[in-house]
């Protein structure tokens, strides 16, 4: 059996936002019980946020941001019944693809906070682990950086 048809796009309206932000709040505030206070924070205006769709259903979010590091990857999220059928990587494609298209973007360091469980996947991107292991929302993470 075929998978889902999956679509990755950049949001462009508050509805998609909305949609978004739904789907952090059920994997990152019910899911691995984040704070609700840390996962809407101060950066979400000026990231560039993404919206995964598995069959023209909304099932996947991200967002990027320059930072004085460089460019931070970050909030990716698949719901649970959607994860496995390749949506995480499609996100992280389509954020590669729109970061390159950035001019500020050239020459900047590419990192992100990877919880445990997503590891091979930023490993697949080219996504390396620097440094120790620490914690974020009390949820284990490495620094990984392309």
């Amino acid at each position: 059996m075929d998978g889902p048809i999956i679509k990755v796009s950049k949001i462009h309206s508050d509805d998609e936002m909305k949609l978004a932000h739904k789907i952090r709040y059920n994997v990152f505030v019910i899911g691995q019980k984040v704070p609700e206070r840390d996962e809407i924070d101060q950066f979400e205006n000026e990231s560039f946020h993404f919206l995964a769709y598995a069959d023209n259903t909304p099932c996947g979010a991200a967002r990027w941001r320059f930072t004085d590091k460089g460019v931070k990857l970050e909030r990716f999220a698949v719901l649970e019944r959607y994860r496995s059928l390749g949506i995480g990587s499609a996100l992280v494609k389509e954020v590669l693809i729109d970061i390159q298209k950035q001019p500020d973007a050239k020459g900047k360091v590419l990192y992100l906070h990877a919880q445990l469980s997503a590891m091979d996947l930023y490993n697949k991107f080219g996504f390396k682990q620097v440094g120790e292991l620490f914690q974020e929302c009390d949820i284990d993470h490495y620094k990984m950086v392309k």
